[in-house]
């Protein structure tokens, strides 16, 4: 374990999280089933930690979440997901009950696991984006927790690791599946999160200075909505089809054919215009976006 001066605490290895928080050695030294309840939170840790290994985490409170700028309570729980090289707060209490998987990437290695664990973009989601689970939910979601505890302190042979990763990727296909029946559940919410996330590209691409600057990123957007960049393109890709990247080429198009509709600035000048250091990749975008190059649809407009 590495304490740094910022207050931050580093944990490379399950055992050292293990050993810091009071439990017993880890029954394998990449992948640890621990129960909430049982661990104990040391006053010496620091007001931040970062780990090496992946964490997945039920908890049966955790207080209020955030869907874009309203908070409401969720007094029966949920799932939060961390990725190796995050940075997040320590508990703030020791009363929450529930689970925590620790799962270092070795684990995977030469399973098909190991490429796919980073497409999940929950586990670049905010603690205050956590999927809420029903009752319904949550049996089924126990159901795959209770395997993997068996598995790793019941059962030691040639098939556990491929059962362990096998359940662990069925946990993460039910997240999944929650996340989308969560972003239709919270419909109304997103909904006004969209109409924010409108107005703010709409007000971006009216800015001609701002837009000289080159195109927003979709970390200044999520930023400015207050919301993960990874919820954020989720979100929109569950409600529109598109996420947040396809969006912004999109309203980009859009302006570009009003200019090249409207004005005579030959492309080099709209591609300037719009943030472009080569006029070649205006055209190479414009072109994958509607089949023509700026000057055939110039020419087919007029």
């Amino acid at each position: 374990m590495k304490s740094h001066q910022n207050h931050l605490h580093k944990f490379l290895s399950l055992s050292e999280f293990h050993k810091m928080f009071g439990l017993p050695k880890p029954e394998h030294p990449l992948v640890s089933f621990i129960r909430l309840e049982d661990m104990t939170l040391p006053e010496e840790l620091s007001d931040h930690m970062v780990l090496d290994f992946y964490k997945i985490a039920y908890k049966d409170t955790i207080g209020s979440a955030r869907y874009g700028q309203h908070h409401y309570d969720f007094g029966e729980g949920g799932l939060v997901f961390t990725a190796p090289g995050q940075l997040f707060e320590k508990p703030k209490n020791n009363k929450s009950k529930g689970f925590l998987i620790l799962l270092h990437p070795d684990f995977l290695l030469s399973y098909p696991l190991a490429k796919k664990i980073k497409q999940y973009g929950f586990f670049s989601y905010s603690t205050d984006e956590a999927l809420q689970v029903s009752e319904k939910e949550k049996e089924t979601l126990f159901s795959v927790f209770k395997i993997i505890d068996e598995e790793l302190k019941t059962r030691t042979d040639d098939f556990s690791q491929d059962v362990v990763i096998s359940q662990i990727e069925l946990l993460l296909n039910y997240s999944s599946r929650y996340y989308k029946r969560q972003f239709i559940t919270f419909k109304a919410v997103n909904n006004h999160l969209i109409e924010k996330f409108e107005k703010v590209l709409d007000a971006y691409f009216n800015d001609e200075e701002e837009l000289q600057n080159g195109m927003p990123t979709v970390q200044s957007l999520a930023d400015q909505l207050h919301v993960s960049a990874s919820y954020l393109s989720d979100m929109l890709r569950s409600l529109t089809g598109l996420n947040t990247q396809q969006h912004i080429h999109n309203r980009l198009i859009e302006t570009a054919k009003e200019i090249l509709s409207t004005t005579d600035l030959s492309v080099s000048e709209i591609a300037y215009q719009m943030g472009f250091e080569y006029p070649q990749s205006f055209t190479r975008l414009f072109k994958s976006k509607t089949n023509q190059t700026p000057l055939e649809f110039r020419q087919s407009f007029n």
